[in-house]
């Protein structure tokens, strides 16, 4: 059901602007639920923990909570009525599909319409709720206050959106730039007074960052790095993970904890930083500096950092098109679902965060192919050591896609070597541990939240049926090329979301904005140089 009716919605507008906080939203929840109990029937449970499916089970849910989960038969035969818990008041029939955790992007930015990618807010809870993502950790955005209610909003679920987890960006928000390290501690207490979960950072001079960790142990606020170039030579992975830092993103900081023989990657004498040809050319030549895989200094830092209990979220889907930038330019769902304005952002420009193919070059993607293969190694062997490794898609930039980019970054996991049930477990259990939140959600138990994700496919024996395009078959009874997967339900709270009826409004969306601007309609293919199908959307 709808929480709010629209005039009430108008009201909570109008009341959020002159709060001087937007929530962007037009509408109100597309949900159904929660209910007083909604039993989901005969599905294949993928329980999040890394153990094999299991099933058919029937999953009772009354409200926003899981009560029961009973096994009711084996596969091949028929499910026996007598195993079976009574009836609901909503059912779901899930027999032949499979339930998952609801999912977990721990590397997340809801853009705006002003934010230069054209992006309606809703365009991107939309994407990824239809994804199944469930939980999203927004790392930046706009400032502390705004994604607060955006949290608050979801918590309600008076809007259609994963669960916010707040970390604003280290000093946003305050009333002056941060200087000393009794500003940082200002700053990390007037965050923690206002209910933010963690922080995330960029870099900033040793006493700063050294006073910000302290104060964010002190208030109990988790933390998260991007360790920006300007900043690593001073503090890499293994100074800030020591000083109190809980998680880091990409890889940022991590070479440079293991140079030897070095302390400043080898940059040309011609190297500017605000020139993102330079900085992500040069990004994608940084791992084969750093200690060879297994050494005794590869070996040391990994060590150290297991010994911190730190969190890795290596976010590899954003330079995916570093590699390879004709392909990841070229993915089916750009034709459907990406806006023109977000096109527009992607193309080459020297002003665009992300949009460096001024002249992306064959020695480029050769740099970046070595760069991937360092790179997975030391995050798979981190997982295999016991380390906690989560996925996040960082999408919005370099041609990925909210929702798409997060199931590529699934993709992008087992090339690295995970097994899919260990992609899963990232997704799922490993970020709500990373996240403090294993009470509550990344299982499927009783007791906890009803967050879940049901796919009509096998993602375990296929990772491409959870793309909102689903994937061709043949289907050998008619001898047809079909499109089979997608997720079909995203249920969050024990609020179930029709992930393809999401679909479809993005569709509307990306439409509404073509005709304004006196393009065909319908799916078109899209090139680096313009927005000029490739395949039609799975059918309701």
């Amino acid at each position: 059901m709808r929480i709010l009716t629209s005039l009430l919605f108008t009201l909570l507008l109008v009341f959020s602007a002159n709060a001087q906080v937007s929530p962007d939203f037009v509408s109100p929840s597309d949900g159904d639920g929660p209910f007083d109990r909604l039993v989901i029937r005969g599905a294949i449970m993928i329980e999040g923990s890394g153990a094999p499916p299991t099933g058919p089970v029937d999953i009772v849910i009354e409200n926003d909570r899981i009560v029961e989960i009973r096994n009711v038969g084996y596969p091949g035969l028929p499910i026996d009525p007598d195993r079976r818990p009574a009836p609901g008041t909503r059912e779901i029939d899930a027999e032949g599909m499979y339930v998952l955790p609801g999912f977990i992007d721990m590397h997340g930015h809801p853009h705006t319409e002003d934010s230069g990618q054209g992006t309606p807010l809703e365009y991107v809870t939309k994407l990824w709720m239809a994804h199944g993502i469930t939980t999203t950790r927004v790392v930046g955005s706009r400032g502390p206050e705004w994604i607060l209610e955006m949290q608050r909003l979801s918590d309600a679920n008076e809007i259609t959106s994963p669960r916010i987890q707040a970390y604003p960006i280290f000093g946003r928000g305050f009333d002056r730039p941060i200087a000393t390290p009794n500003d940082a501690r200002e700053w990390v207490r007037m965050v923690a007074d206002m209910g933010v979960q963690g922080i995330k950072f960029f870099g900033a001079a040793p006493p700063i960052m050294e006073a910000a960790l302290d104060e964010a142990g002190k208030q109990g606020l988790r933390s998260t790095e991007h360790h920006a170039q300007l900043d690593v030579t001073r503090m890499n992975v293994l100074r800030t993970a020591s000083l109190g830092l809980t998680s880091m993103e990409h890889w940022y900081g991590l070479p440079e904890a293991l140079f030897e023989g070095r302390v400043i990657q080898d940059y040309p004498v011609d190297y500017n930083y605000m020139n993102e040809a330079h900085r992500f050319g040069e990004a994608g030549r940084l791992w084969k500096q750093a200690a060879p895989p297994f050494s005794d200094h590869w070996n040391m830092v990994m060590d150290s950092l297991l010994s911190m209990d730190f969190t890795i979220d290596p976010t590899f889907i954003p330079y995916l098109a570093s590699r390879d930038l004709q392909a990841q330019s070229r993915k089916e769902w750009h034709s459907i679902y990406t806006l023109p304005a977000l096109w527009d952002f992607y193309r080459p420009s020297r002003a665009a965060h992300g949009s460096y193919w001024f002249y992306w070059t064959t020695e480029n993607e050769m740099d970046w192919k070595e760069n991937y293969e360092l790179w997975m190694t030391f995050i798979n062997e981190y997982k295999n050591r016991g380390g906690r490794i989560t996925l996040g898609s960082d999408s919005g930039y370099i041609y990925n896609l909210y929702g798409f980019g997060y199931i590529q970054e699934m993709e992008l996991m087992r090339e690295a070597g995970f097994h899919p049930l260990e992609v899963i477990r990232s997704a799922t259990n490993q970020a709500a541990e990373a996240l403090g939140m294993d009470d509550e959600i990344g299982t499927i138990q009783v007791g906890k939240k009803a967050d879940l994700v049901i796919v009509p496919e096998n993602p375990i024996e296929n990772l491409k049926v959870l793309y909102g395009t689903g994937w061709i078959r043949l289907n050998d009874d008619t001898r047809e090329v079909e499109r089979v997967g997608g997720v079909k339900y995203t249920i969050k709270d024990g609020i179930i979301f029709d992930a393809r009826a999401l679909l479809a409004d993005v569709r509307a969306m990306v439409e509404a904005q073509k005709a304004e601007r006196g393009m065909p309609a319908g799916p078109m293919p899209m090139t680096i140089e313009t927005v000029d199908t490739l395949t039609p959307p799975i059918e309701n």
